[in-house]
């Protein structure tokens, strides 16, 4: 329902950056944030049937996807996001070239050479190069950050709501960015469609929403916004899904949080601590009841007509 759907609107703009062609800023940051995603439900899908068809045969598997998009700094995302190879890189690379034991600065040498081959580890491309050292600035430059933090005495600043929210943002946008990369044919591809994202190639809206602004239209005219009368439906319907989408992930639980009463997963203490520090989430579990047979039942239904309605896309994470 969710991947398949938004790879209408990712993989157009993807498709016009690696020919050559001019994408502006909206359709830019569409494209981008359609395909941040749609990657983040395929593979989401992907590590429940996973769980779920190992536990049919009696194997409890580890955690792999624990809300990654909730996080508030790319550190923390990092712990959420492909848990298991996150864990690998760990304790196989990471570690054995030194970790954190022989200063700071090899320490950020090991976690960029950790990150980069993270990168190539799902593809032999400089793209995927380029992901993983993109990520890896990152990280350094969120450990600085705390380490700032942490002699100025403000430690303890990331649990003011402010500054969470403040980090869920600046995490997302940079996770957004980074997609790029992994999702591009092509180095210049990636240039292309990042040279759209920051306005590089104009800035334009469908017509008919510029007319619904109103007074507003002159406003964002005289800021150099262009008017089309073409893909109204295609900016809309990004947006919307978009919208939607984030939302359900960045408020509702996971698979593992509804069913934490079943211990679906290895490491349930970790899924019980992020559920109990949102007070929203408790009544939010899983109940083998009349009303959750109807929801399920319905849902089902529309994901079984839409395999057999909808054009289908490929299974990302078949590709690793």
């Amino acid at each position: 329902m969710f991947a398949d759907n938004l790879a209408r609107y990712a993989t157009p703009v993807f498709r016009d950056a690696a020919r050559d062609i001019p994408v502006e800023f909206f359709q830019a940051w569409g494209g981008a944030l359609a395909y941040s995603l749609q990657l983040y439900y395929d593979f989401s899908g992907y590590s429940d049937m996973a769980i779920g068809a190992a536990l049919m045969f009696g194997i409890t598997l580890p955690i792999n996807f624990n809300s990654p998009y909730q996080a508030t700094s790319i550190i923390d995302f990092w712990r959420r996001w492909h848990i298991t190879l996150s864990n690998f890189l760990r304790d196989y690379l990471y570690i054995p070239l030194g970790g954190n034991r022989k200063g700071e600065i090899r320490r950020y040498i090991n976690l960029m050479i950790t990150m980069l081959l993270g990168g190539l580890w799902h593809g032999a491309g400089w793209t995927f190069v380029l992901w993983g050292g993109l990520h890896g600035v990152y990280l350094i430059i969120n450990n600085q950050w705390r380490s700032l933090c942490k002699k100025l005495g403000r430690a303890r600043q990331g649990n003011h709501g402010w500054s969470r929210a403040i980090g869920s943002f600046i995490t997302l946008v940079a996770v957004a960015i980074a997609w790029v990369f992994f999702r591009a044919s092509n180095l210049e591809a990636a240039l292309v469609l990042l040279k759209g994202m920051v306005g590089g190639n104009g800035v334009s809206i469908p017509l008919a929403i510029a007319e619904a602004l109103g007074s507003l239209k002159p406003l964002l005219e005289s800021w150099g916004v262009k008017f089309t009368s073409v893909a109204e439906k295609q900016f809309v319907l990004t947006y919307v899904w978009s919208l939607i989408l984030f939302a359900i992930a960045l408020l509702c639980p996971n698979v593992y949080q509804w069913m934490r009463e079943y211990n679906p997963i290895q490491s349930k203490d970790v899924i019980l601590r992020h559920s109990e520090e949102d007070s929203s989430l408790k009544h939010l579990k899983w109940q083998p009841n009349s009303t959750f047979g109807i929801v399920m039942g319905i849902a089902a239904f529309i994901v079984v007509k839409t395999f057999f309605t909808a054009s289908q896309s490929e299974f990302l994470y078949f590709n690793f």
